[in-house]
């Protein structure tokens, strides 16, 4: 997400950084490289236009030029025009005052409408609320069995219509009466898309709204599509009415243009983006959070978030024991390693880090997915014994956790190597500055490795 633009605007401050002094002339001639940097990143180009300007009043301002740290102060700016852009702040989810609240699902097809139906209804239902979902695309009959295996996947109820219920209108009447009767305080209703926008699509979908008085209109959009993306969105608004934008297929763009421009075109605040296939890869759109990410500072407070979601805090405050205590044995170490993968993908968990100091190389790591798994394999095959105690495990015994592991004996004793390191590195921490200090810091409640 937004990696080439990050890299791009980094090597900008990189060069500010190393000039003595900041002049009207450098200055210039990085806000062209800003501007080229987000003009290849498919960013609209009124949008460019009003950031560089307003980028420039700013930066051009004598108290930047002569400031001792001008080049801080001058990404201090852009990160704040770029949280103007996007939105200034979270825009939240509205709910009816009367449940049902109806939240229409709209969008072009094939922009994973359905799939993104099915992860807001798991989001809401991890968030304090009841959903109900239905489909009345009913001219693509393969769209309504999608939702229903959804549905099934994801533990959440759906309305599937009585029989001889085959109109859109009708579908959507008895499944918010069935909302209703069933005490589920959301309606989401996924509805049919084209492949183009056409007045056939929008008069349906107006009649559901009119029918439906919907508190939330969203337009699903795929992100990869850049530019186009905000053209449907701005489409949709000017005939619908919309009242947010759902980015699908942010992990594998790499750009975000789509994200930097929606807003400004649209006048809608993006709300959620999709960050993979799964059905928990649905996050809310902070503004602030995804500057940050652009300018190469990471997304600490998602990863924290995430980890309080995710992670056993019971374990993760015995973990925190362990580490200051130096009683990490390779039961510990894989358990960790399973309380890592329940966070996501590894991919998705590195672009949240900063990419500055030691960790500013962070971006060329290749990540290895199944090498979690491999680890945890290779450790299930030891015998309590050998968990515990890991200078015990011989050559024989090396032989036969490759086996069972379905290994080879040089990735067991890899592995012990990287365990051996990670003892040693974490007793030098605890027995000196950094365990007095963990042993009276208070982690963030499931925060991985404290």
């Amino acid at each position: 997400m937004f990696d080439n633009l990050s890299e791009k605007l980094q090597r900008v401050f990189k060069n500010l950084r190393g000039e003595g002094k900041l002049s009207a002339e450098n200055m210039e001639g990085a806000l062209r490289e800003i501007r080229m940097a987000l003009l290849e990143a498919d960013v609209n180009f009124k949008v460019v236009k009003q950031l560089i300007e307003s980028i420039k009043v700013k930066a051009m301002g004598e108290e930047v030029l002569t400031s001792l740290s001008p080049a801080q102060q001058v990404v201090k700016i852009v990160n704040d025009e770029l949280v103007k852009i996007l939105g200034s702040h979270e825009s939240k989810l509205r709910f009816a005052n009367e449940p049902p609240g109806v939240f229409l699902i709209v969008g072009l097809q094939g922009s994973g409408k359905t799939t993104t139906t099915g992860k807001l209804a798991r989001w809401l239902s991890r968030n304090g609320h009841s959903p109900l979902v239905v489909s009345v695309d009913v001219y693509r009959p393969a769209a309504r069995e999608q939702l229903r295996v959804i549905a099934r996947d994801i533990k959440l109820p759906i309305y599937e219509g009585a029989p001889g219920e085959d109109l859109p209108l009708d579908l959507a009447r008895s499944a918010r009466r069935e909302a209703a009767n069933t005490g589920r305080d959301v309606l989401l209703v996924d509805t049919a898309g084209r492949l183009h926008i056409d007045d056939d699509l929008m008069s349906e979908l107006q009649q559901l709204k009119q029918q439906l008085n919907p508190v939330e209109i969203l337009f699903v959009a795929d992100a990869m599509t850049g530019q186009d993306a905000v053209k449907s969105a701005d489409e949709f608004h000017k005939r619908l009415g919309i009242t947010g934008v759902i980015l699908t297929k942010m992990d594998g763009d790499a750009r975000g243009g789509a994200a930097l421009s929606i807003r400004h075109v649209t006048g809608q605040p993006l709300k959620f983006v999709g960050i993979g296939e799964k059905f928990d890869a649905l996050e809310p759109f902070y503004p602030d959070r995804a500057a940050n990410r652009i300018l190469g500072m990471g997304d600490i407070l998602s990863l924290i978030e995430k980890a309080g979601q995710e992670i056993d805090q019971k374990k993760a405050v015995e973990m925190q024991r362990k580490l200051i205590e130096n009683d990490f044995t390779l039961e510990d170490f894989r358990d960790q390693m399973k309380q890592i993968r329940k966070l996501g993908p590894l991919s998705s968990l590195l672009d949240m880090m900063p990419k500055v100091g030691m960790l500013k190389d962070i971006k060329d790591v290749k990540v290895d997915e199944k090498e979690i798994g491999r680890v945890v394999a290779i450790i299930d095959s030891m015998t309590p014994r050998e968990r515990a105690n890991h200078m015990i495990i011989n050559g024989t015994r090396r032989r036969r956790i490759a086996r069972g592991s379905g290994t080879s004996v040089q990735e067991v004793n890899q592995l012990l190597k990287q365990y051996a390191q990670a003892r040693k590195m974490m007793k030098s921490f605890s027995g000196g500055f950094l365990g007095k200090k963990m042993g009276k810091m208070k982690l963030p409640a499931g925060f991985p490795f404290g």
